[in-house]
């Protein structure tokens, strides 16, 4: 059984550490006992450093144990948290949503120039964001373009609950629509931009995936066939008759799948506009324009 946790919070941090290091398994143990700690406790780094004796309350030490226990056993330190920072955005999780990734962000900056351009010449641009999940595109895109509107789609009502409720948080609940949808079947209207970041590991593989993917984000947003690439399928043959005639198509891939991906729109008549790679060098988002 673990020592107790001190009550002072320099104290609290290195033991917090030391639990996640003993633990094994955990990347960054330093920087996910900082998070918990601070998140449970409401203190900040500027704290520590100033005022480590400041103690902390029973209540705050008792549901950072918990937490750690949680963080020591391979649950990942944001589904802990609740939420997750992506593109400037403080979005809540829950068990219905894939837990939004940095590598995401790069189909928001592959999309933004042309989201701007559209809304300064037209007054407005009509995002759908096909599997919303937390919402995490959709609402990055509108924070940035105050004249964007987006609708989300998803399957899981749990997932649009999630995206609903963050747009409001954000204040951007008035430009933000949910359709509970499996993919195209209950969308209407015509959109500039359709972003997707769909399920894309082959079936077979996803029991190879690192555990806290496998054991805490929902299957059905990993899952994209046998060979992971159905959803693509879908998109690039239903997609057009919900496009504007000047519009783009964003989808983040797996690093394998640029080829297969781009042969898939190229075959239903999109043109390649864009591919971009995310900060670890590899093949993450394609971008397609319509005719």
């Amino acid at each position: 059984m673990a020592d107790p946790l001190p009550d002072a919070l320099g104290p609290l941090l290195r033991e917090a550490r030391a639990r996640l290091v003993a633990a094994g398994g955990v990347d960054d143990p330093t920087l996910d006992a900082r998070l918990i700690v601070e998140h449970f406790s409401g203190t900040t780094r500027t704290q520590a450093i100033a005022d480590p004796q400041r103690m902390i309350d029973g209540n705050a030490i008792a549901a950072i144990d918990a937490a750690l226990k949680r963080r020591a056993g391979g649950e990942p330190v944001h589904r802990i948290l609740g939420y997750r920072e992506f593109y400037g955005l403080r979005l809540s999780l829950s068990p219905e949503t894939l837990e939004p990734r940095p590598d995401t962000e790069t189909l928001v900056e592959a999309v933004l120039p042309f989201v701007k351009a559209t809304a300064a010449r037209e007054g407005a641009c009509r995002i759908l964001d096909l599997g919303t999940g937390t919402g995490a595109i959709a609402l990055a895109l509108l924070s940035a373009v105050p004249a964007a509107t987006a609708t989300g789609v998803d399957i899981s009502a749990g997932a649009l609950a999630t995206a609903a409720r963050n747009a409001g948080e954000l204040g951007l609940g008035g430009r933000f629509t949910t359709v509970q949808s499996d993919w195209f079947e209950k969308v209407s209207g015509r959109y500039h931009v359709i972003a997707a970041n769909p399920p894309y590991i082959p079936s077979g593989d996803i029991g190879n995936l690192q555990d806290e993917v496998r054991d805490f984000d929902p299957r059905l947003a990993l899952d994209g066939g046998v060979d992971g690439l159905n959803p693509y399928r879908i998109i690039a043959a239903e997609a057009a008759r919900f496009l504007e005639a000047e519009s783009r198509i964003a989808v983040e891939i797996g690093h394998t799948q640029r080829n297969e991906v781009t042969d898939i729109f190229e075959a239903a008549g999109y043109a390649s506009a864009a591919a971009l790679r995310d900060l670890g060098g590899n093949d993450r988002v394609l971008v397609f324009q319509w005719g």
